[in-house]
């Protein structure tokens, strides 16, 4: 699977992929993995930033998409990018609505 281009979309790819493709690609290590990408979010500009956050949507779109193809890895592609997403931001951008009751 080709993360980089799912992470870049039409722009140059950012240093911080690097650090999300691992963390894609050994969700296992996922939890030592988490703070250094963050540290690493820490350090982009605004612009940079903006252009992480919809890296982290285009994987979580990717993996809904995709998920008839291998749900377990698109589940597990969603929850990095949606941990990623929260950790850094605060809040998703796509977050479940819920039903107003009444």
């Amino acid at each position: 699977m080709d993360y980089l281009r799912i992470l870049s979309g039409k722009e140059e790819p950012l240093p911080i992929y690097t650090g999300v493709i691992e963390c894609l690609q050994d969700p296992q290590a996922f939890p030592d993995l988490l703070e250094p990408v963050y540290r690493d979010a820490m350090k982009l500009d605004d612009e940079a930033l903006d252009r992480f956050r919809f890296a982290l949507l285009r994987l979580q779109l990717y993996a809904d998409i995709h998920r008839n193809e291998d749900l377990e890895r698109a589940m597990q592609i969603k929850f990095v990018a949606q941990v990623l997403e929260k950790v850094i931001f605060g809040t998703l951008v796509m977050e479940p609505q819920e039903m107003e009751s009444g």
